[in-house]
């Protein structure tokens, strides 16, 4: 059973990383993407909007879907979907093409990002110990890896169907390989039948804290990913080469802090470590509001990279914990708000900047951050805290014991 769950771990990462990969191939290409379909900066907004939203639809479909089908099943031909979506989206010529990739690509991601947490949520609860920023250091890694051949495609002036397509064909089959290998829990348990009445099971009520630090996390993220070169350049006064740095740091230090989250969700507990992710986060905004030049600016935003990195995956946790016969539906439900605190963070930030200042504009996903700090102790109850004398063999922390979620 540990080989199992060793391969199902190594395997859900690669998964996790292919998605990485996928989405900075998307994300950080837009301008490429908008010369040529000849897409208006009036339209743009709508197109871009239209990926989250409809993401959001594949989540909720998700949370149905995974009563009857296992979410390793789903996982495993919902990324290959989203590949090829991608690879639509390069290889296209006219407007109602993107449209239909776009499409395709919002609806498999929501199904993706929600089965790929809740096989995560699984096998954290199979490992009894914190395992989810793992998973999450996967994606950031994968993401880094993306934007760099995004960069590398832009520097060169490749069109986009040739920075796609071997990349598309190089993780295609080995995600498909790799999908041979995710474990849903204990497999011999069909899984419609655990999973029925399961939604009804959730109450929003209770799950309500975790969406609402779920929406903050990405509103901070966003603001990052959005305005954080702008904000370098017309604020802090920087070149226009230095301004493209921030993200990039961002990225890394993200990376860093979920490579050694578990470790500390392990030795101090999860409650611990999101106040403390919190906290970091917050003063990184607060640096970034202040800040007098181009460099302190950036040390603000390495400290968001610190803070923010670890909310995500300890939410998702939280969520398995709190409904342990009910994962897969609280997980879904969780996920759609991943693609509201997105929808939002970045025309707030904007609308604030223009009406306000830039600099007070920070203030405010700062302040929301700071809200988690109420919510903290619905991520784990004292009990369940990890490592150093806290964990107990075999802890039921997260998700399902049996069929994984």
């Amino acid at each position: 059973m540990t080989d199992v769950l060793r391969r199902g771990r190594a395997s859900l990462a690669f998964s996790f990383f292919t998605q990485g990969v996928t989405f900075a191939l998307l994300v950080t290409r837009i301008p490429a993407i908008q010369d040529r379909y000849g897409v208006s900066d009036a339209l743009l907004p709508a197109f871009l909007a239209a990926v989250p939203i409809l993401a959001g639809v594949g989540s909720v479909t998700t949370e149905r879907l995974v009563r009857r089908v296992r979410p390793s099943r789903l996982l495993r031909w919902s990324q290959p979907v989203v590949l090829l979506a991608l690879l639509g989206v390069g290889a296209g010529g006219r407007l109602a093409g993107l449209a239909a990739a776009l499409a395709a690509f919002g609806l498999a991601v929501g199904a993706l990002d929600a089965s790929m947490n809740m096989l995560g949520v699984s096998l954290q609860r199979s490992y009894g110990r914190s395992i989810m920023l793992s998973f999450h250091a996967a994606y950031s890694l994968g993401g880094i890896a993306g934007a760099s051949l995004a960069w590398v495609g832009a520097h060169w002036h490749l069109p986009l169907y040739v920075s796609y397509l071997p990349v598309v064909a190089v993780l295609l089959p080995a995600a498909l390989t790799g999908s041979r290998w995710y474990v849903d829990g204990d497999a011999a348990v069909p899984a419609a039948e655990p999973q029925r009445g399961a939604a009804g099971a959730v109450a929003f009520r209770l799950l309500l804290p975790l969406c609402l630090v779920m929406t903050f996390a990405y509103i901070g993220d966003s603001t990052v990913s959005n305005w954080s070169a702008k904000y370098l350049q017309d604020v802090l006064g920087s070149s226009e080469q230095l301004a493209t740095v921030p993200y990039n740091v961002y990225m890394v230090t993200t990376l860093l802090g979920r490579a050694i989250g578990d470790l500390g969700v392990r030795r101090f507990g999860a409650v611990a470590v999101v106040r403390g992710g919190a906290v970091v986060a917050a003063l990184g905004f607060a640096v970034v509001a202040v800040a007098p030049g181009a460099w302190v600016g950036m040390l603000g935003f390495t400290l968001l990279g610190i803070g923010l990195c670890v909310l995500v995956p300890q939410t998702f946790a939280a969520a398995g914990r709190l409904f342990p016969e009910a994962s897969d539906a609280a997980v879904a439900r969780l996920n759609v708000f991943n693609y509201v605190g997105f929808l939002v963070g970045s025309p707030l930030v904007g609308a604030l900047g223009d009406a306000w200042s830039y600099r007070g504009a920070m203030l405010v996903p700062m302040a929301l951050v700071l809200v988690t700090l109420g919510y903290a102790r619905s991520f784990a109850p004292e009990a369940a805290r990890y490592g150093g004398g806290h964990e107990r063999p075999r802890t039921a922390d997260v998700g399902r014991g049996s069929n994984g979620l």
